[in-house]
């Protein structure tokens, strides 16, 4: 795995994988910021890592999701440097015909056994997970 960053100007660069799939990123002190935070971008990299896992194990079990949305939110330290994430949690909302159950151990799956970035992260963080099937909290 490797990618490459470009600087654009101030603290806007361009970030690209080998696939020349791109994102930008920049500081979100700036007055506009045209992307992205590093800080945000470990939270997306939680949501997509484990919207992939939750995916491929719905599939698995042959549940029939209409929608999967992941919201995630971080708490960071920010009274020392580096201002590490302490708390992380993420919402998990799946609709379509769904067995709650089953939605529910996909999740669990995704984050205590196969996200790879969650399990970077909880060695700093504590990362729980809620999960809502049909606006129902499991």
């Amino acid at each position: 795995m490797e990618i490459k960053l470009t600087h654009i100007d101030n603290y806007h660069s361009k970030i690209e994988n080998l696939n020349g799939n791109y994102i930008e990123i920049d500081n979100k002190t700036d007055k506009e910021p045209k992307g992205v935070s590093p800080m945000e971008l470990l939270l997306m990299g939680v949501a997509g890592c484990s919207s992939i896992d939750i995916i491929s194990i719905l599939k698995k079990q042959k549940q029939n999701f209409k929608d999967l949305r992941i919201k995630v939110k971080g708490l960071r330290e920010k009274k020392e440097l580096p201002a590490i994430f302490k708390k992380i949690h993420a919402d998990v909302y799946i609709d379509g015909h769904v067995d709650p159950k089953k939605a529910l151990k996909a999740v669990q799956l995704s984050f205590e056994k196969y996200c790879s970035v969650s399990k970077t992260l909880e060695a700093t963080a504590e990362i729980t997970y809620s999960v809502i099937v049909n606006n129902k909290i499991c």
